[in-house]
């Protein structure tokens, strides 16, 4: 009998190889192609992903504008901030944000789909 031994393979910085996606948003749903993008953006369709290393690549998003969102969604949700003074929080529609920086909402998607450290940081920057 032979023995056979398992190795587990762990990807270097240094071996990844990056490389650019386009991502046309005419036409998708918000959160279906947020899931997409952030699949890419953290390399989870490699065979050599690992958590603790950034394996993705770099997405281009055409078209933000024309996303489609589904029931009530450009009315009902509302995105939130605030200033940290009294009475500085402030409220804005999906439909407000959508027309004055698409950009921004599919951003803000894929942020919350991603890890929220210092590598989900580094992993939103490859977003254009």
């Amino acid at each position: 009998m032979s023995s056979t031994t398992q190795k587990s393979f762990t990807p270097r910085a240094s071996e990844v190889t990056h490389t650019w996606r386009l991502v046309d948003a005419d036409g998708q749903t918000l959160g279906r192609l947020a899931t997409r993008i952030a699949t890419l953006l953290r390399g989870k369709h490699r065979v050599t992903f690992s958590t603790h290393i950034d394996t993705g690549d770099p997405v281009i998003v055409l078209n933000a504008s024309k996303i489609k969102v589904t029931g009530r969604k450009l009315q009902a949700k509302q995105y939130v901030r605030h200033s940290g003074y009294p009475g500085g929080m402030r409220t804005e529609s999906l439909e407000r944000l959508l027309a004055r920086r698409p950009e921004e909402v599919i951003r803000r998607a894929v942020r919350g789909m991603v890890p929220q450290n210092r590598l989900g940081e580094q992993m939103m920057r490859k977003l254009h």
